[in-house]
């Protein structure tokens, strides 16, 4: 895959060069408000004219495959002789099939996928499993790298998924490309807990919530804690996120510091916020969510900003003061009576 001066890429799974910034789709789903389907399909292909050709989304985002199947046949027929555009998909099986879950299931989710994408192989498939008190999970992932080894896709990555899982699928010798997790200045925990895995086993982190939903942003500096009654889950799961660090007073102190660091390299917060991302090592790329490409300028310029000693060591004693959410990755959002968790919706994969 090519992509415009700029853009930096990594190997993902060894397969092909994936841009270290990648578009997200959940805003496009259901649950963020009504969707122009043609301007979104418009916006994504504004994306990938800007060296954005990586797209993520999931079977329980309502509407978005059938979207970038379409975005993929629109560029296909635009550009004949560029390489296709990769979309990375998930595979989340519902909460209460999951007792009773078989290969079978597993395959059928895969080929809906297919079918709505338009692609006989997919590009990347991300397995989710809700609860991993109810057995099967290994099982399942196993059920997927089936579809990988009889050429239904490429490369079989896991979301939201903790080390010691991650380090039971690899015992079984499916070959892991990727886990997307939520990484950001506010959540530190895939850092802290398997960085050091995924570094030994070639695996990438594909960060998502590096914006926090929107809270990086100018719009938040200085402003009066908001009311819980956001237009959206998003706001509501990063708000929670907030809290983790400290609360909205430490969120204020950290936007403070990344105003400045974003002045020196005269750009914005967020993008100071999905530099420092895309600093980590274990990190191979951010996911950008939008629901439009009004952002697309700012999103692109991610891609020329280096952070330096400087602007790591004044983000240091913030980061060192407020450890953020603690424990395995997604632990807190495994656990549906608490405010992370309940907040989640376990069943969107019928019918």
């Amino acid at each position: 895959m090519t992509s415009p001066p700029g853009i930096p890429t990594f190997p993902l799974g060894g397969a092909y060069a994936c841009p270290r910034l990648i578009k997200g789709g959940w805003q496009l789903a259901g649950g963020h408000g009504a969707i122009d389907r043609e301007r979104a399909i418009e916006d994504s292909l504004a994306y990938a004219e800007a060296g954005i050709t990586a797209f993520d989304c999931a079977d329980i985002y309502t509407g978005v495959e059938a979207l970038l199947g379409e975005v993929r046949r629109r560029w296909a027929t635009a550009h004949p002789d560029a390489s296709p555009l990769r979309v990375h998909t998930k595979c989340v099986p519902d909460l209460a099939a999951l007792p009773t879950l078989r290969a079978a299931d597993v395959h059928a989710l895969v080929d809906r996928s297919r079918e709505r994408l338009g692609q006989s192989t997919l590009d990347l498939v991300q397995f989710h499993w809700w609860d991993f008190a109810i057995p099967g999970f290994e099982a399942a992932v196993q059920a997927l790298d089936t579809c990988r080894r009889d050429g239904r896709l490429r490369l079989v990555g896991l979301t939201n998924t903790d080390a010691a899982h991650l380090g039971r699928v690899l015992a079984l010798g499916v070959p892991v490309a990727s886990n997307q997790v939520q990484v950001s200045l506010l959540d530190r925990r895939a850092l802290r807990e398997q960085a050091g895995l995924c570094a030994e086993h070639g695996i990438a982190l594909l960060a998502y919530g590096t914006l926090a939903g929107g809270f990086f942003h100018e719009r938040w500096l200085g402003a009066a804690d908001p009311a819980p009654d956001f237009e959206n889950r998003s706001l509501v799961k990063y708000r929670l996120i907030i809290e983790e660090c400290g609360g909205w007073h430490a969120f204020q102190a950290l936007l403070v510091i990344l105003a400045g660091i974003a002045a020196r390299h005269a750009t914005t917060i967020g993008t100071v916020a999905v530099a420092w991302a895309l600093a980590q090592p274990a990190v191979g790329a951010a996911i950008v969510g939008s629901r439009n490409a009004t952002h697309l300028a700012e999103t692109r310029r991610i891609a020329t900003v280096r952070l330096g000693p400087a602007d790591l060591a004044d983000l240091e004693p913030w980061l060192a003061a407020h450890p953020g959410p603690q424990g395995p990755v997604y632990g807190l959002e495994r656990d549906r009576t608490g405010r992370h968790g309940s907040i989640m919706r376990y069943n969107l994969n019928r019918g």
